[in-house]
């Protein structure tokens, strides 16, 4: 059975302490259990103190056969920071917010170059997401007809050069599905007009349940977005783009990348957020999956808050 852990984004330490509580042990350099398997979300890098040391855990893990990994958004910001147009030219240039997302990364290998080189190597090999028939694991969204995309464009899960560009330059079909698929869906306001969260600022997208159907909903009840709330105001009909709600008779799906103000994310009983804001609360979490076709509460694991 399956461990699936929420985004580490760096914090090894408590990745650790959170593998020792599920039973995982270290042996022959990696952490491995004798009949279960860790299923990482994805966002495994930036912004947490130990970047390098997770790195090195999650990859020994995987390629020894104890874990699984996708990739998150945070990984593809790393991956296309470094890509060269066919001119020659980084694509950096043209998208600087990857820089900004990256720095704590590329500060703490800015003596392990050749290191990161090959960890970025290994991450252009993790897949979208991953299928095991009862669930389903994602990085933000799971859409059936976005997965049939991916699957149609990427016959294997390497990514190369070529599908990198389309991904980066995000003006196919192809592109904008793969970046649904690991930075969720975000609600478009019209161009005239701002939606105000509750402190009063100006916003023209936000993130949107993308499992839900907006119709009759309120901004507030849609949203699905830690940094602002927004208000219990109805959204007009005229400005809601219909979307296919997930079936509740699917495979359970899990999921990261919202950074949860509350630890735990059941939001149906087949829908998972497994992102507990570890940058925030101190706190990584695992669920652990027993093949049960319903999600339960009391299936969560979280790590020992590290002093």
């Amino acid at each position: 059975m399956y461990d699936i852990i929420g985004d580490i984004h760096g914090h090894a330490d408590q990745l650790k302490s959170l593998l020792n509580k599920l039973g995982y042990q270290p042996k022959d350099g990696y952490f491995s259990h004798e009949t279960r398997k860790a299923v990482f979300v994805g966002d495994m890098i930036n912004r947490g103190p130990k970047i390098r040391e997770t790195l090195n855990l999650v990859r020994k893990m995987v390629e020894n056969g104890a874990a699984y990994a996708i990739l998150g958004n945070h990984e593809m910001y790393a991956i296309l920071y470094y890509l060269r147009d066919t001119e020659g030219k980084y694509y950096k240039k043209r998208i600087p917010k990857y820089q900004l997302q990256i720095n704590q990364t590329l500060d703490e290998f800015a003596f392990f170059k050749e290191e990161l080189k090959s960890h970025l190597k290994w991450l252009k090999t993790l897949p979208m997401f991953l299928d095991f028939g009862d669930i389903r694991i994602v990085h933000a969204c799971w859409d059936d007809k976005n997965i049939e995309i991916i699957k149609s464009n990427m016959p294997g899960p390497k990514l190369t050069k070529t599908i990198l560009r389309e991904i980066a330059l995000n003006e196919t079909k192809f592109a904008q599905s793969f970046w649904e698929s690991c930075k969720g869906v975000d609600f478009q306001m019209p161009k005239d007009l701002l939606v105000f969260d509750t402190d009063g600022r100006p916003h023209r997208t936000f993130r949107m349940k993308w499992w839900d159907i907006p119709l009759g909903k309120t901004f507030k009840d849609v949203s699905l977005e830690s940094r602002f709330d927004l208000p219990a105001y109805t959204i007009p009909e005229e400005i809601i783009q219909t979307r296919k709600p997930y079936p509740k008779d699917n495979p359970i799906v899990f999921f990261g990348h919202y950074c949860l103000k509350e630890c735990c994310g059941i939001f149906a009983d087949n829908l998972c957020c497994i992102d507990s804001c570890v940058t925030r609360t101190g706190k990584l979490m695992a669920y652990r999956w027993d093949g049960e076709k319903q999600l339960n509460q009391s299936n969560f694991v979280l790590s020992d808050v590290l002093v």
